[in-house]
């Protein structure tokens, strides 16, 4: 009887300490998802069934967009993860390697500030650093059609590479000290120990990080909308789905903004998004939790 109302007094502080969390999630991500599906079946406050996704797949217009888009998000992606994890996991090693012996937090601190900036001041920055006329590049990156995303994508990468870095450098410091220190009495160094040990030891975080970069790339806006406006440039090479939901949501210039339209844009983001993601943690992580066992 003591055991059960025990268990009962622990079930209320639960339900008491999550409530106001659980209520902000439904409030400002589950209430407002629910709906903008919702609307995605309506037109013009008329109910269409799934018309608005068969226009956005079928009309030539929207169909090249919204592929361009897609593809724009998956270069995207390919960049932002295969430079910025690798640089992470460096630097995340080097900091905890010993060899920073001194000033190490001062260094995680210098890394991890660019996060905090907001996107516009990072795009105007960036803006005046490769800026042609008086910056340090001579070479127009955000005008020519083959440099402009890939160049997004790596002022994007230097302003959020302290997130990784800070996983990693828990990860890495995580790892239990005498599993290192058998190896190296075994006569491992320490690069074999870091490609041997260290990073299986830390796999799933960086499947974790990769997935997350997943979700923040094909969630991306803020940076291409802060140097380019809602119509990407140029001639749309840097329109991804975030600046595509954007306009045809909202309008821009001339063309009046489909809230309907729009709001099956994102629920085509989102199922992308959570296809995906369900993707990965069925069979990558998985995985990487089977082979850590």
């Amino acid at each position: 009887m003591k055991s059960r109302n025990m268990m009962r007094k622990r079930y209320r502080q639960l339900v008491l300490f999550t409530s106001p969390a659980l209520a902000f999630f439904l409030i400002f991500a589950v209430f407002p998802l629910m709906g903008t599906i919702y609307i995605s079946f309506f037109k013009d406050a008329v109910f269409v069934g799934l018309a608005n996704f068969k226009f956005l797949f079928t009309d030539d217009n929207s169909s090249t967009r919204l592929l361009a888009a897609f593809l724009h998000n998956c270069e995207f992606f390919a960049i932002a993860a295969s430079v910025q994890i690798p640089l992470a996991l460096f630097m995340a090693a080097l900091l905890t390697s010993g060899r920073v012996r001194r000033l190490t937090g001062f260094y995680r601190t210098l890394l991890f500030i660019p996060s905090t900036l907001s996107v516009v001041i990072v795009g105007f920055i960036w803006r005046l650093i490769i800026s042609p006329l008086w910056g340090i590049v001579q070479y127009p990156l955000l005008g020519e059609k083959t440099t402009a995303l890939p160049t997004i994508t790596l002022m994007s990468v230097w302003q959020y590479l302290g997130i990784p870095l800070v996983f990693l450098y828990s990860a890495l410091l995580s790892i239990p000290s005498n599993i290192i220190e058998s190896a190296r009495v075994d006569g491992a160094s320490d690069i074999r120990i870091f490609f041997r040990i260290k990073i299986p030891l830390i796999a799933p975080q960086i499947g974790i990080i990769t997935i997350l970069t997943f979700i923040w790339t094909f969630n991306g806006f803020d940076i291409i909308y802060a140097l380019n406006g809602g119509q990407p440039g140029p001639d749309f090479s840097t329109d991804v789905l975030g600046t595509l939901f954007y306009r045809t949501f909202f309008g821009w210039d001339a063309d009046q903004g489909n809230q309907n339209l729009g709001a099956a844009t994102a629920t085509v983001i989102f199922f992308i998004i959570l296809l995906g993601t369900a993707a990965y943690f069925a069979i990558v992580q998985r995985r990487l939790k089977v082979s850590q066992l």
